[in-house]
């Protein structure tokens, strides 16, 4: 027993130690929890920091250690500032062999420390930063992070995004080559689900659902609400939580659609995906109003496909490739409330073809897996196990 223990201890001292931070509060980022996965995979000793705000989610029980701290502030400049300067001291003196800055906001920190202490950074970049909807307008806020990036991005080995435009967009500005690993979730193995009565879901409405961590300005949201004021015999399940949440309830009782429109929170990985399951469309309808969103792939695409169920998207770049490569779905044209409730009357109306579409999009859900997309991520951490 003593030999066994002894052991058990040097193994300990052996595993190399990556540190992988974000300013969210771990709860829903499903990506950052597939990236301490698979370094936990690789032989390292994992530690997830992030926040925890005041209606976080309880986290649940996980593969590796996880810190959320307590802030004073929770939006603004000054949190960004408290968080920064905090995680600054806090990597400093924590022992670590692997840095992971997930986003710039995160950045800063970490590549101080990584020059202090000598130690590897890989960045992950979920999005376009500067270009996000929420610095439009803020130049000061903007050029800022501008600076940042720009003095730190060129001088990183390993830097990670989401999907080809982004990664183009920071070729073309830094000349530097980007390993892409799409937000994709692994293949779903749960047989069981709770049925709709469960769920409190009406079993006699088609199903109309969008969901997301970031529900916000330009998400096209606001229209698909009074869109359901011409879809008939269907409920409008809106799960998640953001900026623009109150406007869309007041929309609601503006135009008498408490009936059509349900709002749920935030929900764990595992339960969110039992009410997707049940949806008869997924709605993915962000705007090209900026840059980022013009590129983006946002999560809730993946999960509609590993729920098997058809998608409606605005016609983004990145979006639109995969929905016609696989033939899941149908796109818009425009914002219009009466085009998107055209569109989906249009898919509703369609029961062969809406069966076409889930069949495909079952299929599509063996190939877009994270099972396959892993692979570009441990070639990157390979390197420092």
């Amino acid at each position: 027993m003593k030999f066994t223990l002894i052991n058990c201890f040097l193994a300990s001292d052996i595993l190399k130690k990556a540190i992988v931070s974000v300013t969210n509060d771990l709860s829903t980022d499903r990506r950052v929890h597939r990236t301490c996965i698979t370094l936990k995979k690789l032989g390292f000793e994992v530690l997830l920091v992030g926040r925890k705000q005041r209606k976080s989610l309880p986290l649940d029980a996980r593969e590796y250690a996880t810190k959320r701290m307590s802030l004073f502030f929770e939006k603004g400049f000054f949190f960004y500032a408290e968080y920064n300067l905090r995680l600054f001291f806090f990597l400093l003196f924590k022992k670590c062999d692997l840095l992971v800055s997930n986003d710039l906001d995160t950045l800063l920190p970490n590549y101080l420390v990584k020059k202090i202490r000598n130690k590897k950074l890989v960045y992950d970049s979920h999005e376009y930063y500067t270009g996000v909807p929420e610095l439009e307008g803020r130049k000061f806020v903007q050029n800022t992070w501008k600076c940042v990036e720009k003095w730190i991005f060129p001088k990183i080995q390993d830097i990670i995004t989401v999907n080809d435009s982004i990664a183009k967009l920071y070729k073309d500005e830094y000349g530097k080559e980007l390993t892409v690993v799409r937000n994709i979730p692994p293949i779903q193995k749960q047989n069981e689900y709770k049925s709709k009565k469960e769920l409190g879901i009406d079993e006699n409405k088609f199903i109309i659902l969008l969901q997301g961590a970031g529900i916000n300005i330009d998400r096209g949201v606001e229209e698909a609400v009074i869109a359901m004021k011409l879809v008939e015999n269907s409920i409008f399940y809106i799960i998640g939580d953001g900026d623009v949440i109150d406007v869309l309830k007041r929309i609601v009782i503006e135009n008498m659609l408490s009936q059509k429109v349900v709002f749920i929170p935030k929900q764990p990985m595992d339960k969110l995906f039992q009410y997707t399951v049940h949806a008869d469309i997924g709605l993915t309808l962000d705007k090209d109003t900026n840059i980022n969103y013009r590129y983006s792939l946002p999560n809730k695409l993946f999960d509609y496909i590993q729920a098997g169920i058809p998608v409606l998207a605005s016609p983004l770049l990145e979006v639109k490739k995969i929905i016609q490569q696989y033939d899941i779905g149908q796109i818009t044209d425009n914002h219009n409330p009466e085009h998107i409730a055209a569109k989906i009357n249009q898919m509703l109306d369609d029961p062969e073809k809406l069966k076409k579409y889930k069949d495909n999009s079952q299929k599509a859900a063996k190939e877009l897996c994270w099972e396959n997309e892993e692979n570009k991520l441990v070639n990157i951490f390979r390197k420092y196990a």
